[in-house]
């Protein structure tokens, strides 16, 4: 067991690097129309640009969890650093919409090998409260992103600056952790200090309700950063800001995951994953009738829905599916990305076809706007939706286990 001074700065650093990555998300959302107008992109080619977020993080999470073992979690973590760096750099030197899509592939596998470092160093950290203390890591996320929202609406919508200050100040967490990180000891991961051998962490992640989880993870990860990534030009018709909307609604779950512990030990996970499936559901569908400051009403009750999805679903499997190990925190972390990578194109797509019809049924341009963000967040509505079910599913067959961890065969 690490001291617990050394402990407390490696959770730091691990917060720290979170926030980078949080933060390129809200940037992203905010640079929306700025490069679309700039590099004169449709919603959909930015979708694509946007895309290597997601799907190298994926990759870098997927490769990361087996290596992590290996490699060990502080060169894993290195290579995040070297990513970051890499894609700001990208970014501050594009010319045009390639160079932009190279700096999203190096920025996505950084924010994925920090993902693939730190839940398993979190897991190993606090291996007696590993569900609470992974949402508390994850509060950093959307705090990042409320952080990075605040920031682009200062430097952007008031200050006009141009958006290469933006991105330039991702400097400044990337250092701090990768300096704090360099300096430190790491424990070994929760699965080789128990003796889990390697066969049976692969054998373990073939385990049905495993899988089940997986598929879930897709759909959970696509409300939450799918609708996250479009939220501006979905209420881009409502007489709203959408980057105030996304501050509001990653503040909200910030304050919800920094007090996770005690409703955890009331719902356990799977009481969680039901309460965020139906919250979300109805979120969404109030968001999509929505307009002017009603959306923040409506966002209230999404921001309660999505809040425990991604750090919940961790904490399931690291709890009741314990022998995947790394791997496993890893493939549910890139699953999750991956069909955001998936899913923010379609978005794009489905947003530019309903305001296409609606300009084509003689509607102008701002109710266009808002006709076809509604109709794309009753589209996304459908996820939750099914999640619902599954999740009620689960808890039904699975509700004399609750009591205690459920027996895992490989």
């Amino acid at each position: 067991m690490l001291p617990t001074i050394q402990r407390d700065k490696l959770f730091l650093a691990s917060r720290i690097a979170l926030i980078a990555t949080g933060m390129t998300f809200a940037f992203r959302a905010a640079l929306e129309g700025i490069w679309g107008t700039e590099f004169i992109l449709t919603k959909e080619q930015v979708g694509w640009i946007f895309a290597p977020a997601f799907w190298g993080f994926t990759l870098a999470m997927i490769f990361g969890g087996p290596l992590c073992d290996i490699l060990g979690m502080k060169r894993l973590l290195g290579l995040a650093f070297l990513g970051h760096i890499a894609g700001i750099i990208t970014y501050l030197v594009a010319k045009d919409a390639t160079t932009l899509f190279i700096g999203t592939v190096f920025i996505g596998v950084g924010n994925g090998l920090v993902e693939a470092a730190c839940n398993p160093l979190v897991v190993s950290l606090y291996p007696e409260n590993k569900t609470t203390m992974l949402n508390r890591f994850h509060v950093w996320f959307p705090g990042s992103i409320a952080i990075g929202g605040v920031l682009s609406y200062l430097l952007l919508d008031t200050m006009h600056l141009n958006w290469r200050i933006l991105i330039a100040s991702l400097f400044i967490p990337v250092i701090i952790y990768g300096l704090i990180f360099w300096r430190l000891e790491f424990p070994k991961t929760e699965r080789v200090e128990k003796g889990i051998s390697t066969k049976e962490m692969f054998a373990s992640c073939l385990n049905p309700l495993y899988l089940i989880m997986i598929v879930c993870m897709l759909m959970t990860a696509a409300t939450e950063l799918g609708t996250g990534t479009w939220i501006g030009a979905l209420l881009s018709g409502t007489g709203v800001s959408g980057i105030l909307v996304l501050v509001f609604i990653n503040g909200l779950m910030a304050v919800g995951r920094s007090f996770a512990g005690p409703i955890v030990h009331r719902f356990n996970p799977n009481g969680m994953l039901i309460f965020s499936a139906l919250f979300a559901a109805i979120g969404l569908v109030l968001l999509s009738k929505s307009s002017g400051y009603m959306a923040f009403g409506a966002a209230f009750i999404f921001a309660a829905g999505i809040c425990f999805f991604w750090p919940t679903m961790l904490g399931f499997v690291s709890e009741y599916l314990p022998k995947t190990g790394a791997l496993g925190l890893s493939l549910m972390g890139g699953a999750g990305m991956f069909s955001v990578s998936l899913v923010i194109p379609i978005m794009g797509r489905w947003f530019d076809d309903a305001k296409a019809k609606a300009a084509v049924a003689g509607i102008d341009a701002a109710k266009a706007d808002a006709a076809a963000g509604s109709d794309t967040l009753m589209k996304v509505a459908i996820m939750p939706l099914i999640l619902l079910v599954i999740f009620i599913i689960i808890y039904v067959v699975r509700r004399k286990h609750y009591q205690k961890p459920i027996v895992q065969t490989a």
